[in-house]
């Protein structure tokens, strides 16, 4: 059976993502390495893993493409802001790419409307229905912050019931649930 996995935000072969993240590497070989451990011993090459943007700096880079290419699972891209596809090769890595995507899942047996875009959405499709947000670009920012208390404050107004949450994920894999492993959305509820 077809896995659904989500994360975003990778920044493969960009050093610097190191210092804003804050990620506990010493080097990008050691984050790369443990990325692609993460993501083989859970990946089978019959899942699909939504990458919600930003899978490196810039896609015209010969290792970036090697590395892609060993990593398991159908993989579609929903391009952000860092992610150039223009290299043939490189882009035929990906069964699809978009700028955005809605899709359905299930989590703890009930199905879910998902919406993905690497960039966090103030008013997206469904919202008011119970649809989820998966998105990316804001790492562990005060943006980030400010987006999530915004979405809190929205009770009892048109954008939802009373009695709904909203819910918004940030798939980055920065995030400590996420640990720069893709996760089902099971997982992140």
């Amino acid at each position: 059976m077809t896995k659904k996995y989500y994360i975003s935000d990778l920044h493969l072969y960009h050093k610097s993502c190191i210092e804003f993240d804050n990620r506990p590497f010493a080097s990008l070989d050691e984050m790369h390495e443990r990325i692609r451990d993460n993501w083989n011993n859970r990946i089978t090459n019959g899942d699909i893993v939504y990458i919600l943007g930003d899978i490196s700096f810039r896609g015209k880079n010969e290792d970036l493409i090697a590395f892609v290419s060993t990593l398991k699972g159908l993989k579609v891209l929903i391009k952000g802001n860092h992610d150039d596809v223009s290299d043939y090769r490189y882009a035929k890595l990906f069964e699809e790419i978009l700028d955005y995507k809605e899709l359905k899942d299930t989590a703890f047996g009930k199905s879910y409307s998902v919406v993905l875009s690497h960039y966090p959405i103030f008013s997206w499709h469904g919202m008011n229905y119970g649809s989820i947000l998966l998105y990316g670009h804001t790492h562990m920012s005060a943006e980030d912050t400010f987006f999530q208390k915004c979405l809190k404050k929205m009770p009892e107004s048109v954008h939802k019931k009373p009695d709904e949450i909203l819910t918004a994920i940030n798939v980055g894999c920065m995030q400590p649930y996420m640990d720069y492993t893709p996760r089902t959305l099971e997982e992140l509820l």
